[in-house]
């Protein structure tokens, strides 16, 4: 990797402006960065939309037929174009094969899931065998926290940040109750310091060190959704697991943003949605992960046929053969619709190892939008501080 890219973005940025003697903010600086950029040409891979098709767009004030500049990947990805057609596969099998789409295609039913695992396992940094594609996320997290949340009476606590997004929020209380267990006592928060907006990593370690030994589980998530904070999962994990605490992570707003190695890393478990960062469509088909070393120790509490190992699965002889490690957690066939859509995204998310921008992540933008929205938020917030006699926003360049 070039040296300069262990630089901060802020000083990349800095640094080429002077090298091409622009200011930071000119729009020289991002064409020069959009032809530089190795991922510019993912872009063709998605669906933009218009500015004419989006509801709150006045087209007497704007160009409608310009692409809109989308800036909302950390709620709903766009939609790889590829998407449709991989629907089109399945439902034209589906309409001309009927049960026959179990064994055949390029995704037979029966391994949909499994067909595109390693798809997956690269941007997680994990293995094959540590990764399942299931469910949504919440689903998975409380499957994942019945099977490490084991309070007793001196280790019952659950570590995570203030915030946390609801999903994980929601899950920790209703799993302690579920042990009949006093939330107050055993869901253990960490706040940022006053006047500040995120979480020091030393305040972490602090509380790990302090608490540890009442700690049971800490479930933190790798990207805070409400802040962008990136925490620093390897020292989180390797401090917890000191204190003998399980360490988790909801990585909704870090799978496809930032580089994972949940392996190396050493993490317990982890889960994440798919709609975000790798486009796959509103609710899409979620992940869950559960390292090796757990693969003969932890078992699912929920146990349903699809966790069943597909060598013997079909013979209906209700005489379980449990899948090992992750895999034994799957309880139903997932939706061969949801696979399919996950298959065109994670084929548009495939990156050389190591390859790093310093842009928004998602695949779709480029330097040049972030500038554009620079110069239209610049220019509605002036409209905003000094409106003109008609109280209209100007064009902008929208």
């Amino acid at each position: 990797m070039d040296p300069l890219s262990y630089n901060s973005p802020a000083a990349i940025l800095e640094q080429t402006a002077s090298q091409l003697g622009c200011s930071p903010v000119d729009k020289k600086l991002a064409f020069h960065l959009d032809e530089q950029d190795g991922l510019r040409h993912f872009k063709d891979c998605f669906h933009i939309p218009k500015v004419k098709h989006l509801p709150s767009a006045d087209t007497t004030l704007v160009n409608g037929e310009r692409d809109s500049v989308y800036l909302c990947g950390n709620s709903l990805g766009l939609q790889p174009k590829k998407v449709k057609t991989y629907l089109d596969e399945e439902l034209d099998k589906w309409a001309t094969t009927g049960v026959y789409g179990h064994h055949n295609g390029k995704r037979p039913w029966i391994f949909g899931d499994e067909c595109i695992v390693d798809l997956m396992t690269d941007i997680v940094g994990a293995k094959k065998e540590e990764v399942a594609l299931m469910n949504g996320l919440t689903v998975n997290l409380h499957l994942l926290m019945l099977s490490f949340y084991k309070p007793t009476a001196s280790r019952h606590k659950v570590l995570l940040e203030a915030k946390a997004f609801p999903s994980d929020h929601y899950t920790v209380e209703s799993q302690i109750r579920l042990h009949g267990l006093d939330v107050q006592k055993s869901m253990l928060l960490v706040h940022p310091r006053e006047g500040e907006e995120t979480l020091r990593t030393e305040d972490i370690l602090s509380i790990i060190e302090k608490e540890g030994v009442s700690i049971a589980v800490i479930l933190f998530s790798g990207v805070q959704y409400y802040t962008g904070q990136l925490f620093n999962m390897p020292k989180i994990t390797k401090a917890g697991q000191e204190k003998g605490c399980f360490v988790g992570f909801d990585l909704a707003h870090a799978v496809g943003n930032v580089e994972l190695y949940l392996h190396d890393w050493g993490v317990d478990f982890a889960c994440w949605c798919s709609y975000k960062y790798l486009n796959s469509g509103a609710g899409g088909l979620a992940g869950a992960f559960i390292h090796e070393k757990h693969t003969h120790k932890i078992k699912p509490m929920l146990i349903g046929w699809w966790g069943h190992k597909v060598t013997t699965r079909f013979q209906m002889e209700n005489e379980l053969e449990l899948s090992s490690g992750i895999n034994g957690f799957r309880l139903s066939n997932p939706s061969i619709l949801l696979v399919s859509a996950l298959h065109a995204s994670l084929e548009c998310d495939i990156r050389e190892p190591n390859s790093l921008r310093v842009a928004p992540v998602p695949l779709y933008n480029s330097f040049e939008d972030v500038h554009r929205f620079i110069e239209i938020l610049g220019s509605a917030l002036a409209v905003a501080k000094h409106p003109s006699s008609d109280g209209k926003l100007c064009n902008a360049s929208c």
